[in-house]
Order: structure tokens, then sequence, then C-alpha cells
């Protein structure tokens, strides 16, 4: 069993964070989005991974190699980048006949026991139904359960299951020549060559394949479904929560502190991730995500992202503020 993540997007939503790290790596609830999936792969017992790396690279792949030296990573850069689809054929030289893989797109963190998924004997698509599935890949079955088809984005959705960027493929190699042929014939949607192409090249071909439902799937592309997946996942992790203890400092969990941080006189929580290194001194946090090796000083910051070494003294505001800043409000 394979894993390909494509790590490979810009990341314009998350602007200003993204100008100086890729998606991947902007932290949530104490840890990067990637290790969050990487970590729940590993825990269904996968080990061999390849990762497609385009915008800042380098950094996920010195991530990677530092954070995880034991499992065997494959790194391919996708240059240009035009679509997942194009990011999955990347991966085909390393793939045998005999593979089956997963596929778990690097920018959502999902919750679902893969252990289960791994043990079922044939192609599956992890969906969760949402109100409006124009901006999602979205399938329709038909009343067996069998995937008829997949539409990227459809403007007219023909049902509300909207892929959540998690598949198990055990006809890999075949999936490959099916997204061979698509980019050698300039078979394009959007612009873009997409994997729900593939996939439904595969299905034409006579492949069957089912949905699985993931209902706990968390969407970081933007700053308000970043701060979202904070709060749920630091409420989930609530329950082996650490008893912090800092001088004058109120706690009011969930939160999450890394190591060696200063923090004094000041409120912190609910919902706040703090990454190490960090000074906070007369200050009310909440719901908020503040990165590694920034201050924040008489400042009261809600429904706001730090990036790291940031400085900022005196502020009552929501913020975006990226890496590398200093703001002096005094």
């Amino acid at each position: 069993m394979k894993v390909i993540i494509p790590v490979a997007g810009i990341g314009s939503r998350l602007r200003p964070h993204t100008h100086t790290q890729p998606k991947a790596l902007v932290p949530v609830a104490g840890k990067p989005i990637l290790s969050h999936i990487v970590d729940n792969l590993i825990n269904a017992g996968i080990k061999d991974f390849i990762f497609i790396l385009g915008y800042l690279g380098d950094k996920i792949e010195s991530y990677i190699k530092n954070s995880y030296p034991d499992i065997a990573s494959t790194f391919i850069v996708q240059e240009p980048r035009e679509g997942t689809g194009q990011a999955v054929w990347l991966a085909r030289e390393h793939i045998s006949e005999s593979d089956d893989i997963i596929i778990a797109l690097g920018d959502t963190v999902f919750d679902i026991d893969l252990k289960e998924i791994l043990q079922l004997k044939q192609s599956l698509l992890g969906v969760k139904k949402v109100d409006d599935p124009r901006n999602f890949g979205v399938v329709e079955t038909d009343e067996n359960g069998f995937i008829k088809s997949v539409v990227e984005k459809p403007s007219i959705p023909k049902s509300n299951m909207a892929l959540v960027g998690l598949y198990r493929i055990k006809e890999a190699n075949q999936l490959m020549n099916a997204l061979d042929e698509n980019i050698r014939n300039n078979v394009r949607t959007l612009g873009e060559f997409h994997l729900t192409d593939g996939i439904n090249k595969l299905i034409g071909d006579g492949v069957q394949m089912k949905t699985f439902s993931v209902e706990n799937w968390y969407d970081c592309g933007s700053r308000d479904r970043l701060l979202e997946t904070n709060a749920v996942l630091l409420k989930k992790n609530s329950a082996s929560g650490i008893n912090y203890n800092f001088e004058n400092t109120i706690i009011i969990q969930p939160v999450n502190i890394a190591e060696n941080c200063k923090i004094s006189n000041s409120i912190i929580g609910p919902n706040v991730s703090i990454g190490d290194n960090t000074i906070v001194n007369y200050s009310i946090l909440k719901d908020a995500i503040i990165g590694s090796y920034s201050e924040i000083t008489n400042a009261v910051l809600h429904h706001s992202v730090i990036g790291s070494d940031a400085s900022l003294h005196g502020l009552s505001q929501s913020l975006n503020l990226g890496d590398s800043t200093e703001i002096d409000f005094s």
C-alpha cells in the first residue's frame, strides 16, 4: 500500500501566511496540517509515501525528512501545476501493477478509522453530504450504491455528496493509464487535468467503486476554516490536555501551548494554539493560532491567525498577520 499526497498548491486563500510557507505546513491544533494527515495514515499502518511538491516544496521535503525519518518518502516536483490528475499521474513510475494506493489531498484533515477502509476489497471514494456541493467534486451513485460518475465542480449538481479528497484505489495501475491517456489527449475540465476525469474513465471501463462516509472532514483552505478546524481538533484532544502553569495567567481549555513559551499576566483560551518559543504578556487571546518565536504584548486578540517570528504590541482587534511581521500600536 502506497500513499500519494499532492501538496503543490500555492494556498492563495491563506495569504499572507503562505507567502513564506506552504499551506500544508500552516499550523492547526499544535502541528502542521500535513502532520495531521501523515499521522493518521501512519496509525493505519502505512509507511510508504509519495509527496507531490510545488510551491515552497523544499520546506515540505525538509519537514518530512526531519519529522518522519522512519517512513519511506519519495518527493516529486509538479511543474507546471495543472491539476490533481496530473499530480497523481507524476507518481506513475513509482507504482507497480500490484500496488493499491491511497490518495490524500494535502490541505484537508480527516478523522476516520482508515484501518477499516483498508480492509474492504474494492475501490472507495470518501464523501460527505454538504449543503452546496458546487465547489467540490460530486459523486452520483446508482440504486445499488455503486458510483455512476464523478463531476468536478458542477454548476447543477446531481447529488449533494462531495468528494473530501481521500481515495482508496485498488486499480492503481489502471488509474495511471487512464490519467496518462487524458493527459496525452489533453482532456481537461475547467482548464486542468482533474483526478475525477481519470476516475470517470475507470468507471466507464467497468471498474466498480463505492463511497465511504467521512463525517469529520476539515477543510483548512481559508482563515475561517483554519480557525474552525483548530477549535474542533483542540476540543477533540482536550481529554488528554496538559495542565499549564504560567505566571499570573488563566488558561481556559481547550488550548495547545508548545514548549519553551513564556506567558504571564494573561488569559489564554478557549480554542488557542501557540507555537514554541513564543512570548505572551498582558494579553487576552481566544479563538486564535499564534506561530512560533512570536511576541504578543498588551493585546486583546480573537478570531486571529498570527504567523511565526511576528511581534505585536498593543491592540484589540481581529487580525490575519503573516510571518516575520512587526506591528506596534502602542
